[in-house]
Order: structure tokens, then sequence, then C-alpha cells
């Protein structure tokens, strides 16, 4: 089957370039050699490893206290909130972005065992595998 060498459109005549199969203009099949019925769509399959990934969302922070460096773990809801370090009492602001608060890492369950995961900040946004079963976990920021 020879591909189309170019030329006028045979149905509405405009000049058409060569490797096409269909006019621009009116939309007719430029080959009389091919055949619409000619060429199977394959069905679609949907890959495994996209539908089996779970977003999870971290449930809660490890933080560590600016005055007596012990490492704290508060749950999410309190962030943006005021909340002390239950070891040497000091308050302070539960901000993500602040730099006064110095993220260590987050927690987060396994949706497929129900482990609960501990995760550095730089898998934040990554498709990571559940340590304990292998599940495919997505960690997407809230």
């Amino acid at each position: 089957m020879p591909a189309w060498p170019g030329g006028p459109c045979p149905e509405c005549g405009e000049d058409m370039p060569a490797m096409l199969i269909r006019c621009v203009d009116c939309r007719t099949l430029l080959n009389p050699d091919l055949d619409l019925d000619s060429v199977e769509v394959p069905e679609f399959v949907p890959l495994q490893e996209i539908a089996a990934m779970s977003e999870v969302e971290a449930e809660g922070y490890y933080v560590t206290c600016k005055k007596c460096q012990q490492e704290l773990r508060i749950h999410r809801k309190y962030v943006g909130a005021r909340v002390q370090c239950k070891f040497c009492k000091v308050p302070f602001t539960m901000a993500l972005e602040h730099p006064a608060v110095e993220v260590r890492a987050f927690y987060a369950g396994c949706p497929e065992c129900g482990e609960e995961l501990r995760a550095s900040m730089k898998y934040m946004g990554q498709k990571v595998g559940c340590k304990m079963c292998g599940a495919h976990i997505h960690f997407v920021p809230r």
C-alpha cells in the first residue's frame, strides 16, 4: 500500500502534502487502499502498578524541639496551632514552613497492612513500597 504522494484532495480539491491519511479540510480518506476496518484497535488494559497505587497523606510529623533537642511526635491536626514540648514545656507554633520548626520525618499508615510507616520528608510526593508488605504507596502532600 503506497503512502499518499501529495496533491489535490479527490473530494474538495485542496492541495494536500504527502504522507497524510485524511484531508485536513474535508477529512476524506486520501489513500483508497486504506480501509477503515483494516486497523484493529486493541482493547484498553489498565496497568496493574497504577491501579494498585494507594495515595496516603501524612498522619503526623516528627519534629525537633529547638530548646531541648528532643524529638516530638505531633499529629497533623495541630499544624498551624500553638503546641508545647512535652519535655521542656517550651511553647511553639507547629508550622511546617517555619524556620524554627525542624521537621525530621512524617508518619502514615499503610492502607494494605495497617502498619505505621515513618518516612523522611524527602519521600513526600514520592511513590514507594511499604517495607512491611510491599504495597505500592504514593505519599501525597496535604
